[in-house]
């Protein structure tokens, strides 16, 4: 097999289908869809809502919608896709159409789990506010979960590094003892005979290499780095009407898709990492007038700075199988953040990084 240069990972939302929880939560029947259907413009030339092109508002219990996703990613020159896995205490949500994955063997497309560490809140941006179901954290805990997750790093299609199957915790930095986790994954992989995973962490405040984690994540959107990015009442007087900031209200605030690219371009981690670029950012779907918009991205300039940040990669120390790009996000409609196509970009963004792929491995 060729040796590829980069292998492209689609950050990917198994949020399309229903769950007891959100019935009770969010209302009976809630999937995602619920939230991107009754999207409005909030202001002038604001794209919403969101509607899906080719797969429509499908269902993630449908096998064939998950063998078009596997078939539209591979020829736009993914390599596989990183799946959420939302683990609570041993507690599964979301899982139904991962299970199934892993049940039927199909589709026979590389895959590896990023498991989204936080508390479920009616916030949707990680506050600790009106928590829906709280993360905890415990040795046991530890132990139950890779035990979980050995048999899914024995199958054939999970995306690994030097054989070692590789797996993501977003918001590491947040574990207690972020130490004792790496300490239990590793040895008991290889109490059962297999390679220790290949952890990497969500960049944080700390080099968390120090911890035993192998790399690190640059997570995007870092909507930290935007002006006034979540409202504080102490400000009150400077958002109101500072459009040069973007800021449309006291709380809905939209910024340019170039202005916080070059921001978040200008975070100084001082360790190599793993980029993961996203295509664009719009929560109105699920915030309505508290929503935090990035407005403009097409696909030409995410191409630029797809290209951009590859170029950067390249540069870094790591070595030829630690070649893994992310994007964010295969389908995170309600956040407007989405390399499915839908009505406006049709296939813009899939053809765009497939010029991407082309050029740097085979160019």
């Amino acid at each position: 097999m060729e040796k590829l240069r980069i292998r492209p990972i689609a950050v990917y939302l198994p949020q399309f289908h229903p769950i007891p929880e959100n019935d009770i939560w969010w209302g009976k029947g809630f999937t995602e869809w619920t939230n991107v259907a009754k999207a409005k413009p909030l202001f002038r030339n604001h794209y919403q809502p969101h509607l899906p092109g080719e797969l429509g508002y499908y269902d993630l219990r449908v096998p064939e919608v998950r063998e078009a996703q596997a078939q539209m990613a591979q020829e736009a020159g993914i390599y596989g896709f990183c799946y959420y896995h939302y683990w609570f205490n041993g507690k599964r949500l979301l899982n139904r159409p991962i299970d199934d994955v892993l049940i039927t063997g199909k589709p026979d497309f590389p895959f590896c789990f990023c498991w989204a560490n936080e508390s479920w809140s009616r916030r949707w941006l990680g506050q600790e506010v009106d928590i829906l179901i709280r993360q905890t954290y415990s040795d046991e805990d530890y132990l139950n979960h890779i035990n979980w997750l050995i048999p899914v790093f024995s199958d054939p299609r999970y995306i690994k590094i030097n054989g070692r199957p590789v797996f993501i915790i977003y918001r590491a930095f947040g574990l207690p003892e972020p130490g004792k986790l790496v300490e239990i994954f590793k040895s008991r992989c290889l109490q059962e005979g297999i390679p220790e995973p290949y952890l990497i962490a969500s960049a944080g405040p700390n080099d968390l290499r120090k911890s035993g984690f192998d790399a690190l994540w640059n997570f995007e959107p870092q909507l930290s780095v935007l002006p006034y990015f979540l409202y504080d009442k102490k400000h009150y007087k400077k958002l109101i009407g500072n459009l040069r900031l973007g800021i449309l209200s006291s709380k809905l605030k939209a910024y340019s898709y170039s202005e916080a690219k070059e921001r978040m371009n200008r975070i100084n981690l001082l360790y190599p990492y793993y980029p993961c670029s996203f295509v664009n950012w719009d929560n109105s779907p699920r915030r309505g007038e508290n929503g935090i918009i990035i407005r403009n991205s097409n696909p030409d300039i995410f191409k630029t700075y797809l290209l951009s940040a590859i170029e950067k990669f390249m540069t870094m120390d790591f070595s030829g199988e630690e070649n893994l790009i992310f994007i964010n996000a295969w389908n995170e409609w309600a956040e407007g953040n989405h390399l499915e196509p839908d009505l406006k970009n049709g296939f813009g963004y899939l053809n765009a990084l497939k010029e991407v792929v082309k050029k740097v491995n085979y160019g």
